[in-house]
């Protein structure tokens, strides 16, 4: 209650966003503490922790919890949930070839996958923030930005590798279970110190990829040749390389001090890795196209079509590298959205590869 005769003066409560910061805190005037406390509310007023306004200690407002939800939404970074899509490229194939696939499984893997790699984003940003605020693009994370601290990103992260790897050995996957630990592994092992190694950083890279195609085979209890492992080994690294040019070319100063390893890289030599990587890449997927051709005493299907379907895969893989060439593999996952011709050859290739199998 008010003293009697006084009116209460008004106070804006809402959250609000501070421009060019990206924190969240609440528009309050200085008064509003000595206000609460004179008619009994007990409001608390603490500046500074943003976005803590309270009718109670420890109580935070409807808006600053909404507002701490989207940053660690945010620092799951969904949008890299695309690169799960590689679990299932090895069932797709093995469909086109009429095989049988633990379709549950895979769908399960993917959802794993997606899991434990948004906790590794979570703990790497715990662990990089302070080289995160050094780079114009990183600094606006939620952990480097303030939005959510480190203690909250970490822990955060750890459940979620921690669950993804617990739901799939406790669903009887041992195998899955396996690979997302490796995969966590290699990961912590790229944070505390293979980052900062040239060439072999690069590996650990496309080893995420590459236990994201082996997770795909293993849940959907099918081989994978070794042709099928060597495509997406070399694509893995054409998209790491391209990153690191990217890293270099938009932030020829800034980069180097924000990652110490592109030092040992030169624009040239990077760009003759990926051509390689390119070739490779092409030269591995039409070695496996021609590994499932019937001959003349093989019954198995029509699988020319597979052979077709070289072409508009050898287009795709071109938009990449022109993508990348031009700076776009900073954020890899991205180039599908916007590259027209990219998404030109991906249709013509599914439909290549619908049609082999319904034929």
């Amino acid at each position: 209650m008010t003293p009697q005769g006084a009116r209460p003066p008004h106070y804006d409560l809402s959250v609000t966003r501070t421009a060019g910061t990206g924190m969240v805190e609440p528009v309050q005037p200085a008064s509003l503490g000595s206000w609460g406390a004179q008619a009994g509310l007990g409001v608390t007023v603490d500046p500074t922790k943003p976005g803590w306004t309270t009718a109670e200690p420890g109580v935070r407002p409807a808006g600053a919890i909404h507002a701490r939800v989207g940053a660690l939404v945010s620092a799951a970074r969904p949008r890299q949930w695309v690169k799960s899509g590689l679990v299932f490229a090895a069932p797709i194939a093995a469909l086109a070839a009429g095989q049988r696939v633990d379709i549950a499984g895979v769908v399960v893997a993917g959802l794993l996958f997606c899991a434990i790699s948004s906790g590794i984003y979570m703990l790497n940003d715990a662990a990089d923030c302070e080289a995160d605020r050094r780079h114009p693009r990183k600094s606006l994370r939620p952990v480097a930005s303030g939005r959510i601290s480190r203690n909250s990103a970490a822990a955060a992260g750890a459940v979620l590798v921690l669950m993804a790897t617990g739901t799939a050995l406790g669903a009887g996957m041992p195998a899955l279970g396996e690979i997302l630990a490796v995969y966590a592994g290699v990961n912590l092992a790229y944070s505390l110190g293979l980052k900062r190694v040239p060439l072999l950083e690069l590996l650990c890279v496309s080893a995420g990829f590459v236990l994201r195609a082996v997770a795909g085979g293993a849940a959907g209890r099918i081989p994978i040749s070794g042709w099928f492992l060597l495509v997406v080994c070399s694509g893995s690294l054409l998209v790491a390389v391209g990153k690191r040019t990217a890293e270099i070319a938009t932030l020829p100063g800034e980069g180097r001090s924000h990652r110490a390893v592109l030092r040992w890289y030169r624009l040239p030599g990077l760009a003759l890795m990926r051509y390689l990587f390119a070739t490779v890449t092409v030269v591995a997927y039409g070695g496996w196209t021609l590994t499932r051709l019937p001959f003349v005493d093989d019954p198995r299907g029509d699988w020319p079509l597979l052979a077709v379907s070289l072409v508009p895969f050898t287009v795709a893989v071109v938009a990449i590298e022109r993508a990348l060439a031009k700076g776009q593999g900073g954020a890899p996952e991205e180039i599908p959205f916007k590259s027209r011709l990219l998404q030109g050859a991906a249709a013509a290739w599914l439909m290549v590869f619908v049609l082999a199998a319904v034929t």
